[in-house]
């Protein structure tokens, strides 16, 4: 690896995609990206008797299909970084525990694919790992439990408010695929006083555009470089300030930007508001819709660009601001 500019790093032995995994709920199913997914399920619960058990099921079963399209077993694997919304990441250790694959957890909110993304891309070009795994979730109904309030309370949601995803997505780095991790970003945490946690697309997108601006800035890249770039889950309202934001330093990402959160859901049909969020909704869209263009050659050259918002139960009640991060990862077809 090397360093160009302030804070990107280009992997001198670029890492490949072997294989990706999406795995979804009912409502994914039913929304504009259900061909991308390898697995749905139309009870949420999927049979088991908590949301939080369910959460982590989604987690084994994108693990055991990104495996199987990379054609290995979990004994071929080195190194697994995952995470997820919960108190100490339990989606990702209870639902990985079976697979007994080296663990690193890790923690970045909605942001968690891209970091773990790299972090799996960092061990293999490094040498530490052969293979690595990259995976996070997210369950509507176990963050609104944590986050906001439990389902049987029946609160209302202001127009601001996004939909967690019901999903996971995992990916199996190595060497030999068709799809390269060439660049990678790590981004800055970023405040600027935002407190509603029913507004995490405004909370996020400062630190979307400092990191997508710093990239540019670094690799000597414009945004037409790029077939498409790629934010999670901004929404509605983020996706707007974002691009004021970048518009306001000269640079313009309409013509080639889409937000996952936007992605997943018809938003008009489907009733969520300013779009989809959570672990899963990024990476759902990335080891499903994203990863399916790029082998099929659509797209060549991307930015995915995960933003999370790195909020607790805790820092909540005690009227604390909602910090943003938002880490950048260059994938390429050659």
């Amino acid at each position: 690896m090397k360093r160009i500019g302030r804070g990107t790093v280009e992997f001198t032995a670029p890492p490949t995609v072997l294989g990706a995994g999406a795995v979804g709920g009912k409502k994914e199913g039913q929304g504009p990206l259900s061909a991308y997914f390898d697995q749905t399920f139309d009870d949420v619960s999927l049979g088991y008797t908590s949301w939080e058990k369910a959460e982590a099921q989604l987690q084994n079963e994108a693990v055991a299909v990104a495996l199987d399209k990379a054609g290995c077993t979990a004994d071929g694997v080195d190194m697994i970084f995952a995470g997820d919304l919960l108190n100490q990441c339990i989606s990702s250790t209870f639902g990985l525990l079976e697979y007994e694959i080296p663990f690193l957890g890790q923690y970045g909110a909605c942001s968690t694919m891209a970091q773990t993304l790299l972090m799996a891309a960092m061990a293999v070009d490094a040498g530490a790992a052969q293979r690595a795994v990259a995976v996070t979730s997210s369950h509507f109904c176990s963050a609104e439990r944590q986050f906001r309030t439990p389902l049987e309370y029946g609160a209302q949601r202001t127009p601001t408010a996004q939909w967690t995803a019901t999903a996971a997505g995992a990916v199996v780095l190595g060497t030999g695929g068709k799809i390269r991790v060439r660049r990678g970003l790590v981004g800055r945490i970023r405040e600027l006083g935002i407190k509603d946690p029913s507004n995490m697309g405004a909370a996020m997108a400062p630190a979307a555009a400092q990191s997508i601006l710093q990239f540019l800035e670094d690799t000597g890249s414009r945004p037409e470089d790029f077939d498409r770039i790629f934010t999670g889950d901004l929404g509605l309202v983020g996706t707007r300030l974002l691009y004021d934001l970048t518009e306001d330093n000269g640079v313009d990402l309409r013509p080639v930007h889409n937000d996952c959160g936007l992605m997943l859901y018809d938003r008009e049909e489907q009733d969520v508001h300013a779009g989809g969020s959570g672990c899963g909704c990024s990476a759902s869209v990335l080891c499903g819709h994203i990863f399916t263009q790029m082998e099929q050659k659509v797209l060549r050259n991307v930015l995915f660009c995960a933003t999370g918002a790195l909020m607790s139960t805790t820092s909540q009640q005690q009227g604390e601001p909602i910090p943003g991060i938002c880490h950048v990862v260059q994938l390429t077809v050659e």
